[in-house]
C-alpha cells in the first residue's frame, strides 16, 4: 500500500498514516456492511487505482481476485470524482454488474480529521444472495451507514484509538451490541446476549444501562481495568475485558458521532473464557520452566562450590587441577541454565551469554598472560537444546588455547572466535597467537583417539550433539586454529 501511495499520488506522511489508520480497522465495517470495501486513491493524471481491498467475512465477496493495484473504469472514475470533489457520499440508482453478480455500489470519500478529502472508498454489496433482512442485518447495516458517514466527515477511524492488544479482537459475527448517547442498549445481537448471560446477567439487554448491569457483575476482588466504564458506555474507542466468576468476555467500543458530537456506540463483544483459561494454563508452565531452569542454576552453583572447596583442601596437584577443572565445566552449564531461566523461546540469542563466558573463562586458565577474547559474527538465534554444547566445547578450547598456546610465556594474547552462520549449518574457527602445536600433537588430535580429557568432552559433544566435525591444524600466521563444522537441531532430527 506505501508503495502503491508513493508511485501514483503526492500524499503527505501524515495522510498516508491516515489510510493505514482506516485500513487497519475497516474489517469491521466490511463485516457490518456485508460488502466489499475498496480504497481508491486518486492519481497524478486523473484516474483512481485501488490501493486496499477488505472483503467481508459476514457475507459473499464481490472480487474473487486481488484488485489491488488496478485502475477504474471510466464510468467509476467519474462517480469517484463526484464523490472527492464535493465530499459527500454518491449512491448508484441502478446495479452494476461484476462478472455473475449485480452489486450495488456506495461511493464515501475519506475525509481527514480537520483536513481535506483524499480517497474514496467503495462500498459494493453483492445482490446475489437475495433474501428478507432480519432485524440483525438492519442493525449491521445501520452500523455501517454510521462508520461510513464519519469517514466521509474524517471522524473514523479515531487517532485517539487503542494500539496493540487493545485493538481488534471481537469479529461482529461474535456479538454486537447498540447503545444510544446514554449508554442504554438499543440492540443485542444472540450472540451477545448469550456472552452476557454466561456473565449472569438474567433477562434482556434492551433498555438497559449496559454500565450500571456490569458494574453488578465485576468482582472488586480483583483487578479492574479502569478504561472499562468508558468502554461499556461508548465513550472510548477501546478494547477490555470482563472477567468474572470463571467467565471472560472480551468487549470492543467504537464510539458514533455526528460533527463531533456522541450519537451512540457500536460495540462488539466475543466470549474468550476458554482462550483466558488456556492463557493461566501456558503462563503456570511458563513459571514452572523458569523456575525448574533457576533451581538447576542454584543446584549447579552449589556443586561448582563444593567443587571449588574440595579443590582448596586437596595436596596432590593432579586432583587439584582436575577439580577445578571439572568446577569450571559446572560453572558453565550453570552460566547457560542462568540465560535460559530469563528467556523462554526456543531459539535463543547466545552472543552475549558466550562472549561473557569465554572472557570469563580466559581469565581463570591465563597465569601469567593477559589474554583477550575477540569473537567476529554472530550464532544468531540458536536452539536451547544446543545452548549447553556449544558453550561447553567454545569454552574448552579457549582454555586450551590460553593453557597450551601461552603457558606464561607472553605477557599479552589473543583468542578469536570467528563465525559464519548459514541457516542451520554453523561453521566456527577458534585461533591463538600463541606458540602452537607441534606436528606429533597436531597428528595426535586429529586422531579419534586423542588424549586428554578436554579434548575427548569437545569432540564426544560436537560429533554426538551438535552433528558435526572438528579438526585441529597450523594457523596461517602461527598458533593453533580449530575448525567446528556443525548442523543446529532446526536443520535436523531431535
Amino acid at each position: 500500500m506505501s508503495d502503491l501511495i508513493a508511485a501514483h499520488s503526492d500524499l503527505s506522511d501524515v495522510e498516508g498514516e491516515w489510510l493505514h489508520l482506516l485500513v487497519g480497522d475497516w474489517q469491521i465495517v466490511s463485516d457490518l456492511a456485508v460488502a466489499d470495501l475498496v480504497l481508491w486513491l486518486p492519481t497524478r493524471d486523473g484516474g483512481f487505482v485501488a490501493v486496499a481491498h477488505c472483503r467481508p467475512s459476514t457475507g459473499t465477496t464481490v472480487h474473487y481476485d486481488d484488485i489491488v493495484g488496478l485502475f477504474a473504469s471510466e464510468g467509476q472514475q467519474a462517480r469517484f470524482a463526484a464523490a472527492l470533489a464535493d465530499g459527500r457520499v454518491q449512491n448508484t440508482t441502478e446495479p452494476q454488474w461484476f462478472g455473475e453478480y449485480a452489486v450495488t455500489e456506495q461511493v464515501v470519500p475519506v475525509k481527514m480529521r480537520g483536513g481535506r478529502t483524499i480517497a474514496v472508498i467503495a462500498r459494493q454489496t453483492n445482490l446475489g444472495p437475495s433474501r428478507s433482512h432480519s432485524r440483525q442485518e438492519l442493525n449491521y447495516a445501520e452500523a455501517a451507514d454510521d462508520l461510513l458517514a464519519m469517514a466521509s466527515r474524517g471522524e473514523y477511524p479515531s487517532p485517539d484509538s487503542a494500539s496493540g492488544p487493545r485493538r481488534g479482537a471481537p469479529r461482529v459475527g461474535d456479538g454486537l451490541i447498540r447503545l444510544n448517547a446514554e449508554g442504554q442498549v438499543l440492540y443485542a445481537s444472540p450472540n451477545a446476549l448469550s456472552c452476557f448471560h454466561r456473565l449472569g446477567v438474567v433477562g434482556p439487554l434492551v433498555g438497559q444501562s449496559l454500565v450500571e448491569l456490569t458494574a453488578g457483575l465485576i468482582e472488586y476482588a480483583g483487578t479492574v481495568d479502569e478504561a472499562l466504564p468508558l468502554v461499556v458506555m461508548g465513550r472510548a474507542s477501546w478494547r477490555t475485558d470482563i472477567e468474572t466468576r470463571g467467565v471472560a468476555v472480551s468487549l470492543r467500543s467504537l464510539p458514533l458521532t455526528v460533527h463531533g458530537q456522541r450519537i451512540g456506540a457500536v460495540l462488539i463483544c466475543r466470549d474468550v473464557s476458554e482462550l483466558r483459561r488456556r492463557e493461566r494454563e501456558l503462563m503456570t508452565k511458563d513459571a514452572t520452566i523458569r523456575e525448574i531452569h533457576h533451581r538447576v542454576k542454584n543446584n549447579l552453583a552449589t556443586v561448582a562450590a563444593l567443587l571449588r572447596l574440595q579443590s582448596r583442601r586437596c595436596e596432590l596437584p593432579e586432583a587439584k587441577f582436575a577439580l577445578d577443572e571439572a568446577t569450571r565445566r559446572v560453572a558453565t552449564i550453570s552460566l547457560v541454565h542462568e540465560f535460559l531461566s530469563q528467556t523462554l523461546d526456543e531459539q535463543v540469542e547466545l552472543d552475549g551469554m558466550l562472549q561473557r563466558a569465554l572472557r570469563m573463562t580466559a581469565e581463570l586458565a591465563a597465569t601469567n598472560t593477559s589474554v583477550q577474547t575477540v569473537q567476529r559474527g554472530s550464532f544468531g538465534l540458536v536452539p536451547a537444546q544446543d545452548a549447553t554444547p556449544l558453550a561447553l566445547v567454545l569454552t574448552e578450547l579457549v582454555t586450551n588455547a590460553v593453557e597450551h598456546g601461552f603457558n606464561g610465556t607472553r605477557e599479552t594474547g589473543t583468542v578469536t572466535v570467528d563465525v559464519e552462520r548459514s541457516g542451520s549449518r554453523l561453521r566456527v574457527r577458534v585461533t591463538d597467537d600463541g606458540v602452537g602445536l607441534g606436528t606429533d600433537d597436531m597428528a595426535r588430535l586429529s586422531r579419534d583417539s586423542a588424549s586428554g580429557l578436554g579434548n575427548q568432552i569437545v569432540r564426544t559433544l560436537v560429533t554426538n550433539e551438535l552433528g558435526g566435525t572438528i579438526d585441529w591444524r597450523t594457523g596461517d600466521e602461527g598458533g593453533t586454529e580449530v575448525v567446528i563444522e556443525a548442523r543446529l537441531r532446526d536443520g535436523r532430527r531431535g
